[in-house]
């Protein structure tokens, strides 16, 4: 498979057109994956744009690569939202690589109550690391899409969501599976998980969300990290809605 790229220069090239790399992702294409004059590969910008290439120069500082094919990928319906909220050392940052991989269209920081991690002053730095894992993960998945990293959250946030999307709060206790829901395929509201921290969701964060109208579901038998839950929901919702 063709190595992939991205450039916000893709938004508006067209076939016969050159595409020109600088920066880290040049640095990245021409001294970390080695490409090669020749080399097919191909580049996107994000949103929707790919394109399909050769190789005319390569150097750490600099790589041109010629425009032999463009398509624009639709954004999906409905759509795939992670909720996932803040968790200590890295495991919140592996929950946001994996779903990124998996498919998820956006993702959502949230300060939960029972969060051991507190962004608080430190926000914009949080979300700019979690967009810098988001944007890698996303090449390395050679995705047309490049899912969006919103602001920290909050309940209020959360609950006034459940009133437009499909609000699945994943919680072990629950009596509904995730695998028992229908698929609607005919309904394109989003669909919105909700993973808790470490110490799981408060008990008056379940009752707020639920009164909301947000469906508590539980994956099986075991409980799982916060870092892989959101990752097996996300694939159960790819099987289910027919993505994979």
């Amino acid at each position: 498979m063709a190595l992939h790229f991205v450039t916000d220069d893709a938004s508006t090239a067209g076939v016969g057109d050159v595409v020109v790399l600088t920066g880290p992702e040049a640095h990245h294409a021409a001294a970390v994956r080695r490409v090669r004059v020749d080399e097919a590969v191909t580049l996107g910008d994000g949103r929707g744009v790919w394109l399909e290439g050769l190789v005319t120069a390569a150097a750490p500082k600099q790589v041109d690569v010629r425009i032999t094919g463009r398509a624009e990928v639709p954004g999906p319906s409905p759509r795939i939202v992670l909720v996932q909220a803040l968790a200590k050392g890295d495991r919140d940052e592996l929950a946001v690589q994996a779903a990124t991989e998996l498919g998820v269209d956006a993702i959502v920081p949230w300060q939960a109550a029972r969060s051991v991690s507190r962004w608080d002053a430190k926000a914009d730095k949080g979300l700019a690391r979690w967009r810098t894992i988001v944007r890698e993960a996303a090449k390395q998945a050679h995705r047309a899409w490049i899912p969006e990293v919103e602001g920290v959250a909050r309940l209020a946030d959360l609950v006034s969501r459940a009133g437009d999307a499909h609000v699945l709060v994943l919680e072990p206790t629950a009596d509904e599976r995730l695998t028992s829901l229908a698929s609607d395929s005919s309904d394109e509201r989003d669909v919105v998980l909700v993973v808790g921290p470490e110490g799981g969701i408060a008990p008056e964060e379940l009752a707020a969300l639920s009164a909301a109208g947000a469906r508590l579901v539980r994956l099986g038998d075991t409980v799982l990290r916060t870092s892989t839950a959101g990752a097996a929901a996300i694939s159960v919702l790819s099987a289910a809605t027919g993505r994979w």
